[in-house]
């Protein structure tokens, strides 16, 4: 196989994969809304309204356009923030093209900026922005591949003590290990949720840990990944994740949560996860939100806590699921989970083009108001790698603010 062939193959295959959770992102919006027996121990929540934040998508926009270094982030997925003890914001991507971006008009005589379908693509970048700018890509990929056929996908981080109740900070970043699998498992095979540790200030990788190993489960549907989002609570980190039921048939994926001591993320005995009942150390997770037939969520999803009451975003059912956003609602971390509530459908950039990955910004965040992005692909993933090259908007974050209210 030629070189160039070789990277367009390559292209073809990861440009899917994280695109493959809008498929799995099959909540049945048909569901009315359900306000549960515990609605009077915390305010119900659903989004009460949004707009499109021109300003952050146009700032991602000037970034992967800037044609000054040919070294640095032009699109990605997988879109995750966490801010630094100096202000900064460390913005994290999974699949992620580099390279230059030429101005219009494309090769196919449209206006639009594109980039040759040769242009190199890693797993995993981070972007560094201070103020309100996009400054600097980090050396890319940030977390090299373990190996042939296996990939780190970086997901939620946060900065926390290096152990309980040290002075050291450092930045911890859930990773999602997955390996090359065969059909019907062709965007991946979960393995394992990793911990990798980020020196601060300079962001240098110190060490990757397994937290939560997935070998042994034979089911490759109800392994368990974590870290898709995390919430700040009392001194512990409740840590949500989920598994891949679409690949097996199942209609849902379902949600689970773990929780971790602060400065606890990278010790795989300081993990607790939630049975149903308690929480525990070396056990199988129950699912918190999902059951397999009606109600549940993509392998994408966010959680936020307004006040009292936690939020969770994730794509909404079908053909809806392609392009609308729901939300669910908990009085607790553990559920149980209400909803989903009315969806909304942020702007996408033309048609035949998915939303997905929607994920809360709380550095963003505040006066009432939750920044929100989506992530964007095109539609089939046959061809993609071809669209995506021939028009950059089609694979780069998108962003909405909205204000949550009591459903009506």
């Amino acid at each position: 196989m030629s070189a160039d062939a070789s990277v367009r193959q390559r292209q073809g295959t990861g440009l899917g994969l994280l695109l493959a959770l809008v498929l799995a992102a099959v909540l049945l919006t048909a569901l009315p809304d359900d306000e549960g027996a515990d609605a009077g121990a915390c305010a119900p929540r659903a989004v009460g309204s949004w707009s499109a934040d021109e300003r952050l998508t146009g700032e991602f926009t000037r970034y992967g356009d800037d044609a000054g270094r040919t070294d640095d982030w032009t699109g990605g997925d997988g879109t995750h923030s966490v801010r630094l003890p100096d202000g900064r914001l460390l913005w994290l991507f999974s699949d992620t093209f580099l390279g230059p971006v030429h101005a219009p008009p494309n090769p196919a005589g449209e206006s639009a900026s594109w980039r040759d379908v040769t242009a190199p693509m890693v797993r995993n970048s981070a972007v560094v922005m201070r103020g309100d700018r996009l400054e600097s890509t980090l050396p890319a990929p940030l977390l090299p591949d373990p190996g042939p056929g296996r990939w780190r996908w970086p997901v939620a981080a946060r900065v926390e003590p290096r152990s309980p109740g040290a002075d050291d900070l450092v930045v911890r970043v859930l990773l999602w290990l997955r390996t090359a699998g065969q059909p019907p498992w062709i965007y991946g095979v979960p393995v394992a949720t990793e911990v990798a540790t980020l020196s601060l200030p300079d962001l240098r990788v110190e060490s990757v840990v397994e937290v939560s190993g997935q070998q042994t489960v034979p089911d490759l549907s109800r392994r368990v990944l974590f870290g898709t989002t995390l919430v700040e609570e009392d001194g512990w980190t409740y840590v949500y994740g989920g598994d891949d039921g679409r690949p097996a048939g199942r209609p849902v994926s379902s949600a689970y949560v773990a929780r971790v001591p602060e400065g606890g993320l990278g010790d795989p005995a300081a993990w607790e996860y939630w049975t149903g009942r308690e929480w525990a150390t070396g056990v199988r997770p129950h699912a918190v939100l999902g059951d397999g037939r009606r109600a549940g969520v993509g392998s994408a999803f966010s959680v936020v806590r307004d006040a009292d009451t936690y939020v969770l975003f994730t794509m909404a059912a079908g053909t809806a699921g392609l392009h609308t956003v729901t939300s669910y609602w908990s009085c607790s971390p553990t559920g149980p989970w209400h909803g989903p509530g009315r969806g909304f459908g942020p702007p996408l950039p033309r048609a035949g083009v998915a939303a997905y990955n929607p994920q809360a910004h709380p550095a963003l965040s505040g006066g009432g108001r939750i920044a929100l992005s989506y992530d964007v692909n095109w539609l089939e993933t046959a061809g993609a790698a071809a669209q995506i090259s021939a028009d950059v908007a089609l694979y780069r974050p998108r962003f909405v603010t909205l204000r949550l209210r009591s459903p009506r």
